[in-house]
Order: structure tokens, then sequence, then C-alpha cells
């Protein structure tokens, strides 16, 4: 999803693109990623491969999450230091930061507090993302940068309700309602949490921004300033998908971190903005879900 997203915006902007997804290469796989990177030896390289996942999946799979985000991160680093890649920017997550961090979160929160348990693995991997290229930095001078987007959303999301985020496991959840004459949709949680949602395409903005314009060892964050409930989401998300039955709350399933809404301060100040409300994004998606050969798979 994001790295689609990022071609396309760079293509827009007149850049030649050479990006390859993980069913083209095993990231984890260290040989063939060294050898792609020195064949094509691009001039910048977004890091935006990653395994991800929601509550459930984080929780039960730790090992997966730990383990292959480490090796996919660190294979394309270092693979990138052997070919002398000028421009890297790397891509975290905004689950790195404390889960009672300071609210909206500063880039200065990082490794302040405790991690959310549900998603600690993967938070872990990818702050070991960020001081390996922190790393690189200080030790070969390299003008190498991250950043932490908010929760990411958009066409070519991960759907699947056993492993996906929260915004597309809502999408899927009530267009299967939907399509099954089902009464209710069933949620994890109390519908408390407050979550921060940005679409790719602001995403896709923000990246080449970001290549142009920034240098700094400090990961920077990227979000969209606004935040909603997991309550108020499932009623948009029904409205906008015409769900006229009840959504009812499991509050013996966890919450996840209580709140998460980033300080995009930094990178504002540098002339980016989100552009895509949540509504239009939203539709956006559903619309992408609804006509998606991903859908007929689920839906089977």
């Amino acid at each position: 999803m994001v790295g689609s997203a990022i071609a396309r915006h760079a293509k827009e902007k007149g850049w030649e693109v050479l990006g390859k997804g993980s069913d083209q290469l095993d990231f984890t796989d260290r040989g063939p990623v060294f050898k792609e990177l020195k064949f094509t030896k691009p001039d910048a390289l977004v890091i935006a491969a990653a395994k991800v996942g929601g509550i459930g999946a984080n929780s039960s799979l730790p090992v997966d999450f730990l383990s292959i985000n480490l090796q996919i991160q660190t294979n394309l680093l270092d693979a990138a230091h052997a070919v002398d890649i000028q421009k890297l920017l790397f891509l975290g997550s905004s689950c790195i930061y404390p889960k009672f961090a300071p609210q909206p979160i500063p880039e200065s929160a990082l490794l302040t507090g405790a991690l959310e348990p549900t998603n600690e693995a993967y938070a872990i991997a990818k702050i070991a993302g960020l001081k390996l290229v922190s790393a690189y930095r200080k030790q070969f001078g390299r003008s190498w940068i991250s950043a932490m987007p908010t929760n990411l959303y958009g066409p070519h999301d991960n759907f699947n309700l056993e492993t996906a985020h929260v915004l597309p496991a809502l999408i899927n959840k009530f267009d299967y309602a939907i399509s099954h004459n089902s009464t209710n949709v069933e949620i994890w949680g109390d519908g408390s949490p407050l979550r921060e949602f940005l679409h790719v395409n602001d995403l896709a903005s923000a990246c080449t921004l970001l290549l142009d314009r920034y240098n700094e060892d400090e990961p920077i964050n990227i979000g969209s300033g606004t935040e909603i409930s997991i309550k108020d989401l499932a009623g948009l998300i029904g409205k906008i998908a015409k769900f006229d039955g009840e959504i009812v709350f499991d509050s013996s399933k966890p919450n996840g971190t209580p709140r998460k809404l980033l300080d995009s301060t930094k990178i504002q100040s540098l002339g980016w903005n989100s552009r895509m409300s949540l509504a239009d994004g939203i539709a956006d998606t559903y619309n992408w879900f609804k006509s998606s050969e991903t859908r007929k798979e689920l839906h089977k």
C-alpha cells in the first residue's frame, strides 16, 4: 500500500521509480537484497517494506513481527550503505512511542516510557531501524533520515480480519455484514481509544518533500493532526457503507493504546499539510475495496 502510493506520487513528479514489492523480492534474504541494490543503485531509497498487522496479529505473532522486520530493515540499510546510496528515508511507525506519551506526541518522546504491550515486538523492531539509520549518520556521515507516520490507510491496504489494522478491518466487516445481510457488526474493545489516520496519498507527498528538504538526525512525525474515537470511526464507516444494523463493542477484547496523536509541527514547518479528509479518504478506500480482487477472495 505505502510503496505503491509513494511510487505513484514520485512518477507524477517526474521521478523514475524502480521499486519492488515483497512479491518480487524477499527482503529477508540478504543476498538477493544486496544484489538488487547493486544492480539498480538508485539515487534515493525509501524503505516502506515491513510486516504489519493489527492488535490480534501483533499479540499472537511477536517473533514474526520482531524478527522479520529486523531482517528486512537491516538488509536494506546495510545494502544501501554497501552501494553508496546517498539519500534514504526509513519509515517507522507511531507505535514506537510510549503507551502513555504526552499528547500530541513530540518526536522527543521516543524512548521515554514503556511501550504498548500488544505491539511491543513491532515497535522494538522499528526503533532498532531508526537507531541504525542514526548510527549510519554518525559513523559514516550518511544523509539518511527517518520518519514516523501515524496510522495509514488507503487503496491496496490489508483488509484481512486476522492481520489488518483497525480501519481496513472495519471496512471489511461492514461490507461483509451488508453483503451477507447481517444485522450487527462486532468490534474489539469498548470504542473509547482515540486514533489519528492519514491517507497514503498524503503520506506519499510528505515522503517526497522530506527527501528534498529534510536532513536531520531526529526522526520526524507525519500525521493529519486530527483524531477520532474508534466508536465514532465505526459510525463513520457504517454511514459511508450504508449499514443500518447495530454496532456492538466487545469490551472483553483489548483496546490497545488509549490515545495516539502525533505532533506534526515540524513537518508542517517545512510546508507540508495533509489534504484528504477522513470521510473522503474512507470513501476512496471503500470504493477501491468493493471493486478489488481482495474483496472477492476474503468474501468467498
